[in-house]
């Protein structure tokens, strides 16, 4: 079964340049324009992992990283934020509110490709949730 990954940025291009290099990595993968579409399209369905920019309109990556771990349903969700803000304290505090991974921008096929796979190892390692 393909994991499916869920890409927030409020950079259009941005965005469906990810989802597009993540369906040519074997992966199902969609994307939502900012923090409240993504908060619309995620209640109906909860994705294997979630890469959201950090800037953005409305809530910035550090407050959906919040949301998303306060949600049960995305207990086992992996959380990867990206960003061209590579600020040490700033990737610091995404870990804090519950992300599991950094990928600067701009994000190369080879980055994204090794940085899935990692994602992959971390998901098959989590236990199941009743």
């Amino acid at each position: 079964m393909k994991l499916y990954a869920f890409v927030i940025d409020d950079n259009r291009l941005a965005a469906n340049s990810l989802v597009q290099m993540l369906e040519l990595l074997g992966y199902e993968a969609k994307a939502a324009y900012g923090s409240m579409a993504a908060f619309q399209a995620l209640a109906k369905r909860v994705p294997d992992v979630i890469l959201t920019d950090i800037h953005m309109q409305g809530l910035n990556g550090v407050e959906m990283c919040r949301a998303f771990r306060r949600d049960p349903r995305m207990e086992r969700t992996a959380i990867i934020a990206i960003s061209t803000d590579t600020q040490s304290e700033l990737v610091a505090g995404l870990r804090e509110a519950g992300a599991n991974g950094f990928l600067p921008k701009p994000i190369g096929m080879e980055a994204l490709e090794q940085l899935m796979q990692q994602v992959e190892q971390f998901l098959s390692s989590r236990p199941a949730v009743p």
